[in-house]
């Protein structure tokens, strides 16, 4: 039978059709690279000045790309050092972490934690614990949205609640709070965290905090998004309890005869798998505390200057970690047989990585185009200008919520997190510095963390909309995305205010949001 579609009018409507407008992140690249290229030849020799150390004055001038000296450098260097060795191998990390969680999550490891985890709930908890797990999920890629997110509804199903409760809030955890968790260097710092350096860098901009202190990547914003964790938590529990359940309850919905909790239960051979991954936990924990303190231990150079190998290495470090456990995890519990069966793992995740490779092959071959040629400063000039004209200089508060509101918007109509940071990281990184220096890399990315979470969900565009919409279908046959919208409403405004909030008090009070 096939679940009638409630058409949707309205402001529903219209995100839809813009977002099927825009073309693919891919697509927008190419665009920009040959338009970086045509602009260039127009507007090649033009000189601006910008401040430089010390206030000395700074002449550039932009390269006309289409010369031959410039064609021969964009060939030269389009596969290694504006590809594959853009930013000092950023490709490579992302990839590497990837391999790790890959082991971690094929192995069946994060299954087995949220069903285990989801469980054994307690009943006055549940809105509180399934926004926190689900937050927490992230981690797991799509684990959140495939095994959590039904198995809340199965549990309000249960107790004969309304599904749709339970679902909503494990919802807005795992996809409004996407950018928290209290696990550091995961592979959304380092996404972040790395292409941040390379954006502020590729401009001048120094890649330290407000205190002057040099950023690691991947944990530039953990002290941040740790305390994020606690406060969503807390935040989407009292939404529901105070707004969404309310509703929902007076609602009708229908439980299918043939859903049965036992489908969540963990396995036997699961049990065994997660035995033997804590035992592997916590020698791994064992192992990298030996590190810290023997070999990666910090030092102080010839030249007197601190050198933390453990930090700079802290990518490896946590690699490790999921690698061991995953492992673990897998051989105990019968998923993996051979050494064979590990690669396979790290093979199907690297699948999954193919998009990235296409999208980041023409995102960097066009960052390194703007910064060859000075457009990427030109275009930063222009826009800090404008910015300066309007007088928010002095308003470095402002020029944040500005920024935040600006890309919760743009998030209701191109969806994916990486896209996003690659088309306004590059752009807002050098220009909002400029503008007040207290805008420092981290706080950026910071901005932009909270405003790409908090709007997730409640934008059709969101890859996972249409199957959370489903699984919400099996209790109300006649919902539509509208009425999804509606109910995810709450938690969206919610999450983003108190995010909002929280950053900006860690802003005014000078407290650092990493290390």
């Amino acid at each position: 039978m096939t679940t009638p579609v409630t058409k949707q009018g309205g402001f529903i409507a219209f995100v839809e059709r813009m977002g099927k407008r825009i073309p693919d992140p891919v697509i927008i690249f190419i665009y920009f690279l040959v338009g970086a290229l045509v602009l260039t030849a127009l507007i090649g020799g033009l000189q601006f000045e910008t401040h430089g150390a010390a206030g000395v004055p700074v002449v550039h001038e932009i390269k006309n790309m289409l010369a031959r000296e410039n064609v021969i450098w964009l060939f030269d260097n389009a596969l290694l050092a504006n590809w594959l060795g853009f930013g000092g191998g950023v490709l490579g990390v992302i990839l590497i972490v990837m391999l790790g969680v890959g082991i971690a999550e094929h192995s069946g490891l994060f299954n087995a934690i949220l069903k285990k985890v989801s469980r054994g709930l307690p009943v006055n908890w549940l809105p509180l614990l399934l926004v926190f797990i689900g937050i927490m999920s992230s981690i797991a890629t799509d684990a959140g949205y495939l095994i959590l997110i039904p198995l809340a509804g199965l549990l309000y199903a249960g107790l004969g609640k309304n599904p749709l409760i339970g679902m909503a809030a494990a919802f807005a955890g795992v996809s409004a709070g996407f950018s928290a968790n209290l696990i550091p260097a995961t592979p959304i710092d380092v996404i972040i965290g790395v292409n941040a350096k390379v954006f502020a860098e590729a401009q001048g901009v120094p890649f330290v905090n407000a205190a002057g202190e040099t950023l690691t990547p991947a944990t530039m914003h953990y002290y941040f998004i740790f305390i994020s964790t606690f406060v969503l938590a807390a935040v989407g529990a009292w939404v529901t309890l105070k707004f969404v359940a309310p509703r929902l309850e007076q609602k009708p919905y229908t439980v299918p005869t043939d859903l049965q909790l036992s489908d969540f239960d963990v396995t036997p051979a699961e049990k065994r798998g997660l035995r033997a991954s804590g035992i592997a936990l916590v020698l791994a924990l064992a192992a990298i505390t030996g590190l810290a303190l023997g070999p990666l231990a910090s030092f102080t150079n010839a030249a007197g200057q601190q050198v933390t190998p453990f930090l700079n290495n802290i990518i490896l470090v946590i690699t490790f970690v999921f690698a061991a456990v995953g492992i673990a995890f897998g051989v105990a519990s019968g998923k993996f047989n051979s050494m064979l069966d590990i690669v396979r793992a790290m093979v199907k995740q690297m699948d999954t990585m193919g998009y990235i490779l296409g999208l980041t092959f023409f995102c960097y071959n066009f960052l390194g185009v703007l910064s060859y040629s000075g457009l990427g400063a030109y275009i930063t000039y222009l826009g800090a200008n404008a910015l300066i004209l309007l007088g928010l200089q002095q308003y470095p508060v402002l020029l944040l919520i500005g920024f935040v509101l600006v890309t919760a918007i743009i998030n209701l109509f191109v969806g994916g997190l990486t896209s996003k940071w690659m088309l306004l990281g590059p752009i807002f990184i050098p220009m909002l510095y400029i503008v007040n220096p207290a805008m420092t890399p981290d706080l950026v990315a910071a901005a932009f963390r909270v405003a790409d979470s908090a709007t997730n969900i409640i934008t059709p565009m969101m890859s996972y909309a249409g199957i959370i919409l489903a699984f919400m279908r099996k209790y109300n046959p006649e919902l539509g995305f509208g009425d999804m919208i509606a109910m995810m409403l709450p938690y969206s405004l919610a999450f983003l205010g108190v995010w909002l909030l929280l950053l900006v008090g860690f802003f005014s009070f000078g407290i650092p949001l990493g290390f």
